[in-house]
């Protein structure tokens, strides 16, 4: 919960939706489309509802997510403009909400594997978007998590690279230990500096933490033993 004041409190972040999660789980594509069908209806329907703008731009970020997965960059930059553009209604409407802010954020990195070229545009979004959400809400392990995937992919010149990635998850660790995807992402960073045993061990946990994470035993399978 945003440990915020007066309205901003309605503007926590809500439980994903258990058919969402098992959807972005086990990749079903199909599944994220028909929803985010759905969803992007009712949204155009309410758009004055910080709530369901959220919701919508949730969504996308989790197609998004599972596009990038499947290695279709094009369709996860769709996704991710169309998560954008309700992000930001969601943040117009209720600018004090961490989350609201984190998703725009990372919904703005989403777009960027698609065409790098964007990466000056959107990089400046995902950044700027996500240490407002952890200004607004310092204990949010989401936010944080949001920060180390950002300084993953961002360059050790341009201020990021896995060393500082590897801190933001250990403190997203630390505000929420039964989050796998944080484990997840610790994982892979511990892999790309060459921590191969402390990933293994990392990615199982992930794993032990949500065994339906298709995405995380395809990391372990691929992380060498030494």
């Amino acid at each position: 919960m945003l440990a915020l004041v007066s309205f901003a409190l309605l503007a926590a972040a809500e439980p994903i939706p258990s058919s969402w999660q098992q959807a972005r789980d086990a990749q079903d594509r199909a599944a994220l489309d028909r929803l985010s069908g759905e969803l992007q209806s009712q949204a155009q329907a309410q758009p004055n509802d910080a709530s369901m703008q959220y919701r919508a731009a949730l969504l996308e970020s989790l197609r998004a997510e599972v596009l990038l997965e499947l290695r279709d960059r094009g369709a996860a930059k769709a996704a991710a403009e169309a998560g954008i553009r309700a992000a930001e209604r969601a943040v117009a409407l209720t600018p004090k909400s961490s989350e609201y802010h984190r998703v725009l954020g990372t919904l703005c990195g989403q777009v960027i594997p698609a065409n790098v070229l964007a990466g000056l545009r959107y990089g400046k979004c995902a950044q700027e978007e996500v240490n407002r959400a952890i200004e607004l809400d310092p204990k949010s392990a989401l936010a944080h998590m949001a920060r180390g995937v950002g300084n993953y992919y961002l360059p050790e010149a341009f201020g990021g690279g896995a060393e500082i990635a590897l801190k933001d998850f250990a403190a997203a660790s630390k505000l929420d230990p039964r989050n796998g995807d944080i484990f997840l992402w610790m994982g892979i960073t511990l892999r790309k500096l060459n921590r191969n045993a402390e990933a293994r061990q990392a990615l199982s946990r992930a794993i032990a933490l949500n065994p339906n994470r298709i995405w995380a035993k395809q990391q372990l399978e691929k992380t060498p033993a030494k």
